[in-house]
């Protein structure tokens, strides 16, 4: 969101956010220290719940009234709650005769429901609904427009795919700390993302290797004290070293090899940024990663404690071949640059406004 809201600013659009307050840490609330200067209509965060409950009505009428007042030309939702509340309110500001484009990126949310539960046919019910009030699907990889089309159905309004960018500084070379840890985990602390199977696999490889493996953890979340738990209950604990949230290229200089273990993913950032900055890494083959790596590639796993501790081992043992199996940094640029991204998103704004 960062990489998209700054260059639309460069390109000379007036842009603002909307987003939850009641998520996130002192490591976001810097970020947004520094974006808000740079945005025309601010930053406003008003607490949003991730699943829909009886806040929900309180929640939107907050909102609705935040972007009343900004009056924008352009509504873009992110994520199952940011679309409905986009679209929703988008249609209702077009009553008020305020011309508004409707746009909506499916970011995992609803789509990982299955369509076979009560649960999911509603949910899929509600998406094809709200398709009336959409004037443009933004998909983030190709798997997410080939769930949204398998569980939802072929969207009867115009749709493109654009991946996530990164700016060109991303693309420099992170270097490697003196004395760092072997292996990386960056991200929510919470079962999806995969800790409790990063965890599990360090010990199995490190049995492998014959020898102990570090490993540093990074992030946040409810789940974070149950996974300080299984370090302690697997003997680990002189070895994993936990941190809270920090900006991703600092991370990478903490270790050798970056692992991304999670269970489902729509297009994660943390790849993208991972593979820009040079650094080699083991990822699971779910959601769109497969479209950054190559469905082939040798870099990839199934999320499985003892495949994945089979792949760290063999990393480990020799990392200079290891690093040759990563994606081409040239190619990875032209296809996830912020450029590219931003300047597709913006074709689909002005087509969205008749333009």
């Amino acid at each position: 969101m960062r990489d998209l809201t700054e260059a639309q600013v460069a390109a000379g659009h007036s842009v603002g956010i909307v987003c939850d307050s009641t998520t996130g840490g002192d490591f976001e609330e810097r970020l947004f220290g520094q974006m808000k200067s740079s945005l025309a209509l601010g930053i406003h965060r008003t607490p949003m719940q991730r699943h829909v409950g009886p806040g929900d009505l309180a929640s939107a009428w907050r909102t609705y009234r935040i972007i009343k007042e900004l009056r924008p030309d352009v509504l873009h939702g992110h994520g199952a709650k940011g679309g409905a509340y986009a679209r929703l309110f988008g249609s209702l500001l077009r009553v008020s005769r305020f011309r508004v484009a409707r746009l909506y990126s499916p970011h995992g949310g609803s789509l990982h429901y299955d369509e076979n539960t009560a649960t999911g046919k509603l949910f899929f019910a509600l998406e094809r609904f709200m398709g009336r009030f959409t004037d443009c699907l933004l998909f983030v990889s190709d798997y997410e427009r080939r769930t949204y089309r398998r569980k939802v159905g072929e969207p009867p309004i115009p749709n493109s795919l654009v991946y996530n960018g990164l700016r060109a500084a991303e693309f420099e070379p992170v270097l490697t700390e003196p004395g760092a840890a072997d292996l990386l985990y960056i991200g929510m602390m919470r079962d999806l993302k995969g800790p409790d199977i990063f965890i599990d696999a360090l010990a199995l490889a490190g049995t492998q290797l014959g020898r102990s493996i570090s490993a540093v953890m990074i992030g946040d979340g409810d789940d974070l004290p149950r996974y300080h738990a299984q370090v302690k209950r697997l003997g680990l604990d002189s070895h994993v070293r936990f941190l809270p949230p920090m900006p991703a290229r600092a991370a990478f200089a903490l270790a050798e090899l970056i692992v991304v273990p999670s269970r489902a993913e729509a297009m994660p950032y943390i790849v993208l940024e991972t593979l820009a900055a040079g650094k080699p890494m083991i990822a699971t083959a779910v959601g769109g990663i497969p479209e950054i790596f190559g469905t082939s590639s040798p870099a990839l796993i199934r999320p499985d404690p003892h495949e994945l501790g089979g792949k760290m081992r063999e990393a480990l043992a020799d990392p200079d071949a290891y690093r040759k199996l990563m994606p081409d940094g040239a190619d990875l640029k032209a296809r996830f640059g912020a450029d590219v991204m931003a300047a597709e998103i913006e074709k689909a704004y002005l087509a969205a406004l008749g333009r």
